[in-house]
């Protein structure tokens, strides 16, 4: 019995001591939620991207990228766009939210509907670069 006791405790520390931080020097991006997964005109869609960076160095870029499965003109890059200015601190997290309009879009398979994926990348001041991170499945009507 006293075994089991001291090996249970020396199980307990060790599972405590080998907790991952998850904090990172490379920027961590999450996909948390989209407003619509379905957009039509004149409607704009929001997307909320969660984030963690043990620098607290996000002052770079974060890109998007517009897939639609089996469609020739796929994979619509829409490019990087800055992060706006905000306060740094190390252990950094917090959230980020993307609206594009309608009208940011061009139809990649007209004339039918696009039935898209939406990818992003956040990169840090040092050019460290997080896992890509993917929307579900949207329906941009034509």
């Amino acid at each position: 019995m006293r075994y089991a006791t001291l090996f249970s405790i020396f199980l307990v520390l060790l599972f405590a001591g080998c907790e991952k931080n998850k904090f990172s020097t490379t920027p961590s991006l999450k996909f948390k939620s989209v407003n619509t997964i379905q957009l039509r005109h004149q409607e704009s869609i929001r997307f909320t991207l969660s984030f963690t960076d043990a620098e607290g160095d996000l002052t770079d870029s974060i890109f998007i990228q517009e897939v639609v499965p089996g469609c020739p003109a796929s994979e619509f890059h829409y490019g990087s766009f800055p992060l706006p200015a905000f306060p740094a601190s190390k252990n950094q997290q917090g959230d980020i939210i993307l609206t594009l309009e309608y009208n940011d879009f061009t139809p990649q398979c007209p004339p039918k509907n696009d039935t898209a994926i939406f990818r992003f990348v956040l990169k840090d001041k040092a050019q460290h670069v997080s896992d890509t991170v993917s929307s579900p499945t949207i329906v941009v009507y034509n």
